[in-house]
């Protein structure tokens, strides 16, 4: 059995660590709410844009489409997981890491043999992870999180479609935690380009068939929408990414707070017994001597 001394600093330690996961999850509630409202506050505008498209598409043929839409052979794609550039959030970042590995073992196993899968990594997690195992060599853009806004991620949303359009990859592949709630993120693969028919939000209204009138004409309006639709749909995702994270963690250290003021309950009573058990034993010590001296 323990002494009272070690169990004593071990209620100190465990309750050092409760009072640091219960700050976190506080900070963590913090910037949840903030990245909450920014990513309901972009998603209506996400849908109308996917909603326009799907009415335009309904009258496109596949070459009206553009550059962004052609679909050709498969000979080079590149995969964009997103993940956080911190850890203490659960299985946020393993699950992105894992779903990214099942995807290159069971839809790009042949590509990635002749290393013609490429990863980009947005986050710190999947940067380090990826680099050190048997990939291409990777792509690290660890700063996007550190100010996310339209701005700063326009530029690699370009660098994306220009690297489609030049054919340097038939494929670009997304793969995030698209947010649901607190304590539910979706892993999502999504095929960013080239682009399809986009899945539409779900939204209070329901989309309708709409007849719009083109001017100067369909294929100009055409070539400038999808490029905002594209843009928009990237940003989206690192917001959700964003989103799922600190639901993620804040639950994570809700869990971590609560585990440990278990623990220091459990430890207590440890503690209790033992100082208990100490007393008794000095007790029948006190007793047995005085026992001895009466008799002698």
């Amino acid at each position: 059995m323990p002494s009272l001394k070690d169990v004593r600093t071990r209620i100190d330690s465990v309750n050092s660590t409760k009072q640091i996961t219960s700050a976190m999850k506080m900070v963590a509630a913090s910037k949840f709410r903030k990245s909450q409202n920014a990513i309901h506050t972009m998603r209506p505008y996400a849908a109308k844009l996917n909603e326009i498209f799907q009415n335009i598409n309904e009258s496109l043929d596949q070459d009206s489409i553009g550059i962004y839409g052609q679909k050709r052979e498969i000979n080079r794609v590149l995969i964009v997981p997103i993940t956080s550039n911190r850890g203490l959030c659960g299985a946020f970042n393993s699950n992105i890491i894992k779903t990214v590995q099942r995807l290159i073992a069971s839809d790009y196993a042949a590509l990635n043999a002749l290393g013609k899968v490429d990863i980009l990594c947005i986050g710190k997690k999947a940067s380090d992870y990826f680099s050190k195992v048997a990939v291409n060599p990777i792509e690290r853009y660890d700063h996007l999180f550190n100010q996310l806004h339209f701005e700063a991620v326009f530029p690699l949303a370009d660098d994306l479609m220009k690297r489609f359009a030049t054919k340097r990859y038939d494929r670009i592949v997304l793969v995030y935690n698209q947010f649901k709630n607190a304590s539910t993120q979706i892993i999502s693969t999504e095929q960013f380009l080239p682009i399809g028919s986009l899945k539409k939000e779900k939204i209070q209204a329901t989309a309708q068939s709409v007849d719009y009138l083109f001017e100067p004409g369909k294929k100009e309006i055409v070539e400038e929408l999808i490029p905002s639709i594209l843009k928009v749909q990237f940003y989206k995702a690192l917001l959700d990414s964003f989103a799922a994270e600190h639901g993620a963690r804040m639950v994570a250290m809700s869990q971590a707070t609560d585990n440990a003021t278990e623990m220091i309950k459990t430890l207590k009573l440890q503690y209790n017994k033992a100082r208990q058990a100490a007393i008794t034993g000095e007790i029948l010590e006190i007793v047995g001597g005085a026992e001895a001296l009466k008799n002698a």
